[in-house]
């Protein structure tokens, strides 16, 4: 072996003698604290995952039919040190087995990032481990890497979630460009807040999906936002006003629902979902279509979606490009997806210093609309 220096207190991190290093000894110990959902893992060689737990945290936010910031950092206090001790333990490993710490440092609630940030600061420091800062969305758009014999790149990467929803060029682990990204309400808070509205529960996204599939997806012709613009980007905003309005009236404001059917109801949820829906396929397959790829991966949590994977299914086969849906436990937040966007990082000699700071904004699009 080689080394090279690390700008972490000079530490050291094994090379091979092709300059990347070794994976088949890397362990990696991941946290994942950047929205609601506490999350640690123990990841080794890349995808061999020891070890993905994940603690929610929807029972504390469901009565205030969203994530309350305040709520989710306390929670993350409270969970993440018993979390990180169980994930290890279900490894069948302990501290002085990993190889490098990986965390969440963005984009997310500030909160919530401050506390896995912490965590794997003081882990790092305590065991002496390269400390590895993670993009939570380029994780998303590399999580199907998790399921595949080879590296599936270069793909067209959909993330898609309560927080987020993006297109990515994936060249390679480390090599992913925005394409475009929504410029106001992601997916699934468009599904959280048509939830609301229809006084459906929290979280929005599984519970319109299942009333949805009792539902008329052609009863009411909702607005596809910019499907046909030529731009990566996205925008749900007018998506969910159009469904209040026609739930209530232009200009109305959230009220009972007493006057609608269960039908009514049903055909609201499958019309808005449709809309939604028809609007992430076509951009997405147009955006490989015009970089050329001929893979489509798709991750977050509204990937779940079951009218999604089905019309992405449907889409993809016609337009010839293999598509990647990555598992469902692998969909919403996890920190095993952090480690294997870690363990890239740690190959390529990228450790990260103390005094690295959690991000909660997103990067802007490539391209203005």
């Amino acid at each position: 072996m080689v080394y090279l220096s690390s700008p972490q207190r000079n530490r050291s991190v094994a090379i091979g003698k092709s300059g990347w290093y070794d994976s088949s000894m890397a362990r990696i110990l991941a946290i994942e604290t950047s929205c609601d959902e506490t999350s640690a893992a123990v990841v080794a060689d890349g995808r061999d995952v020891r070890s993905n737990l994940v603690s929610s945290q929807v029972d504390l936010h469901a009565r205030y039919g969203g994530v309350v910031p305040e709520i989710a950092a306390r929670a993350h206090v409270e969970r993440i040190g018993p979390l990180v001790e169980e994930a290890l333990g279900a490894a069948g490993c302990s501290y002085s087995d990993i190889d490098a710490v990986a965390v969440t440092i963005g984009p997310g609630l500030v909160g919530s990032l401050v506390v896995g940030v912490m965590a794997a600061k003081t882990i790092a420091l305590v065991h002496d481990r390269p400390l590895l800062a993670v993009d939570h969305i380029e994780a998303h758009a590399t999580s199907a890497a998790l399921v595949t014999d080879a590296p599936p790149w270069p793909a067209v990467a959909l993330v898609v979630s309560g927080g987020h929803t993006s297109l990515y060029h994936v060249r390679d682990f480390l090599d992913v460009e925005l394409l475009g990204q929504t410029v106001d309400d992601a997916a699934g808070e468009a599904f959280d807040k048509v939830a609301a509205l229809l006084e459906l529960g929290f979280p929005g996204g599984p519970v319109v999906d299942r009333i949805a599939s009792g539902g008329d997806a052609r009863a009411i012709r909702f607005p596809r936002t910019w499907i046909d613009e030529p731009h990566d980007n996205f925008s749900f905003s007018g998506l969910k006003t159009a469904v209040l309005y026609h739930v209530f009236g232009t200009g109305r404001k959230y009220g009972s629902v007493a006057h609608l059917s269960p039908r009514e109801i049903a055909d609201i949820a499958a019309s808005f979902q449709a809309a939604l829906v028809e609007t992430l396929v076509k951009k997405t397959i147009r955006a490989a279509q015009r970089i050329g790829v001929s893979t489509v991966v798709v991750g977050g949590g509204v990937a779940a979606n079951s009218a999604l994977r089905r019309e992405l299914g449907v889409a993809c086969e016609r337009a010839s490009i293999r598509l990647i849906l990555t598992p469902m436990k692998y969909c919403t937040d996890n920190a095993a997806m952090i480690a294997v966007q870690g363990e890239q990082l740690l190959r390529a000699g990228r450790i990260a210093g103390l005094d690295v700071e959690p991000r909660g904004g997103l990067r802007r699009p490539a391209k203005s609309v």
